[in-house]
């Protein structure tokens, strides 16, 4: 089961974690004309393929990082260590994962997110990985949107305390009402008001402008109104989850706005590509490089 499956099946579920001061690395990802690190959602590159074989299409891409979902989910530790010698090979990083997958809207569910979240971390730590993406689940029938509300803000602050021992932070994700009607944080602007309340530096928020644009649109304002919040943003265009400029969101004015305003975390490529994935990545790329040039 990936991420996307998680999100239109599971009844409340999803952990995470990264950290500030990894989160903001220097320019890694390939060229001195991006002004903010570019990373790739591995679920969405060369499926059928092993998994080095796919580090090696996202490096042909141009790209430095990489975020995983569940591809080690059965590894051994040799696995691991094959996968970080290969990756250092490629100068490539693992900037985020999810991996928990218990939700944080239980309230019911909140010491179990928090077990889980514990016993992910030593694979995190394998992964060389600063990064877990949180989902907050299902809503839970009987239950109000305030409960709900609180029951995130509170696992994600014990949460926190945990992942920030080991200098990782948590990154919270919306998504889309459409992909999963029973999901509780459709909003972006829900999220960050969660972020917020919560108030702990390992915690972030993870803005993914294709639910946004499906949930609820007008993605730049909340961008700039929020911007100190933001640990990640992930791309992909609406309709049909392709590559920026396939559909209806104008990802130059969003690329040029991110520069603007001198973000400097990693913007995730999440599409599914309408051809060849490294044609389709090196056109995104080339995209954020046209659009800050202007």
């Amino acid at each position: 089961m990936n991420r996307r499956e998680f999100a239109r099946t599971a009844i409340a579920t999803l952990g995470a974690a990264a950290a500030p001061s990894v989160l903001s690395p220097a320019q890694t990802s390939g060229s001195d004309s991006l002004p903010f690190n570019l990373s790739v959602m591995l679920w969405t590159v060369h499926k059928d393929l092993p998994f080095e074989q796919r580090l090696e299409k996202v490096a042909e891409a141009g790209y430095h990082a990489v975020e995983l979902v569940k591809e080690f989910k059965n590894w051994t530790d040799a696995d691991f260590q094959r996968a970080n010698s290969k990756k250092r090979s490629l100068g490539i990083t693992f900037d985020a994962t999810a991996g928990v997958w218990t939700g944080i809207a239980d309230p019911s569910a909140r010491d179990k997110f928090v077990a889980d979240l514990k016993n992910f971390l030593p694979i995190a730590e394998k992964l060389e990985c600063p990064a877990i993406i949180v989902l907050s689940g299902n809503r839970v029938e009987g239950i109000s949107h305030d409960a709900h509300h609180q029951a995130c803000i509170e696992a994600l602050k014990r949460g926190a305390d945990l992942a920030a021992k080991q200098n990782i932070t948590l990154l919270l994700e919306n998504i889309d009402q459409e992909e999963n009607p029973k999901y509780y944080l459709t909003s972006v602007a829900e999220g960050f008001e969660i972020i917020r309340k919560v108030d702990h530096p390992n915690v972030k928020f993870l803005y993914d402008f294709y639910h946004e644009q499906i949930a609820e649109g007008n993605l730049i304002e909340k961008l700039e109104k929020n911007i100190n919040l933001v640990g990640l943003v992930h791309i992909a265009d609406v309709p049909g989850r392709h590559e920026p400029g396939t559909g209806e969101i104008n990802y130059a004015n969003i690329f040029r706005k991110l520069a603007e305003l001198k973000y400097d975390h990693y913007a995730a490529m999440e599409f599914e590509p309408v051809g060849d994935p490294v044609t389709g990545l090196r056109s995104a790329r080339e995209l954020v490089i046209r659009s800050v040039q202007r």
